[in-house]
């Protein structure tokens, strides 16, 4: 494998019964850029990113991360050599603030068992460091409130934050501006902007202007399967692609 790509998946599947929801796959993924994976709903997105992270287990085919087979992997191991996901529907902790969340984080990527019963806010270093993931994701101003009291779009960045803070070398991220709005949509486009400075993204999108906006590369999968993989502007004129899915999405 050549030293550019830091994720290449062969021939990855996954069936339950009868119904095939991804069908050999096939996917390169290179560092420093934000491949976007595209595709009607159930076309096998969130299953693909599942398999991904090691939450779903594949029945065919190899992942291999950073020059590692990690097909077999468990999901928390693959987090710990920089694989991590970040979940289509937020999974916060509601009734901690965002400091004690981001903390947290902090604590599971170094191993530690999570410290319920002590409050994080002992451990001085910990907290200077959640506080500067926090302000590298810009919610200094909600640092002490609760989760549960933020917006829908300051949750999703929140989740954002929880999974860089886990260091990641790549960044899985599931419709991480599903059900905002366009100004909390232009705040998340604008964190995934200053994070892949340091961080290689897989971005699972619907929202087709952030897609072109911010991917370097985008696949499309199709029943299970990747149609085309190609840069933004040659995906917008692939008439499989128009066909399959764009559509009129980019006759405007």
């Amino acid at each position: 494998m050549k030293n550019d790509v830091i994720l290449n998946v062969e021939e990855l599947s996954k069936s339950y019964g009868a119904l095939k929801v991804t069908n050999d796959v096939n996917l390169t993924v290179n560092s420093n850029q934000i491949h976007a994976l595209i595709g009607p709903n159930g076309a096998g997105k969130t299953s693909l990113i599942s398999q991904l992270s090691g939450h779903t287990l594949s029945d065919s085919g190899r992942v291999w991360f950073d020059g590692h087979d990690i097909t077999h992997t468990k999901p928390h191991a693959r987090v710990h050599v920089g694989l991590v996901r970040s979940f289509q529907i937020t999974r916060l902790f509601k009734s901690f603030t965002v400091l004690d969340n981001i903390a947290l984080a902090l604590q599971a990527k170094a191993g530690h068992n999570f410290s319920f019963w002590q409050p994080v806010s002992k451990d001085t270093q910990l907290i200077a460091n959640a506080h500067a993931v926090i302000e590298e994701i810009g919610l200094e101003r909600v640092a002490h409130s609760l989760a549960s009291d933020l917006s829908h779009g300051e949750q999703r960045i929140l989740e954002l934050g929880l999974a860089f803070a886990c260091a990641p070398k790549l960044l899985l991220l599931d419709e991480p501006m599903a059900g905002t709005g366009q100004e909390e949509s232009a705040r998340i486009v604008s964190l995934i902007q200053k994070i892949r400075k340091t961080v290689s993204i897989l971005l699972v999108e619907h929202d087709m202007d952030a897609v072109f906006s911010l991917a370097d590369v985008v696949s499309v999968l199709v029943n299970g399967q990747i149609i085309a993989s190609a840069s933004p502007d040659q995906i917008k004129t692939d008439p499989l692609v128009i066909q399959a899915y764009l559509g009129d999405e980019v006759s405007t």
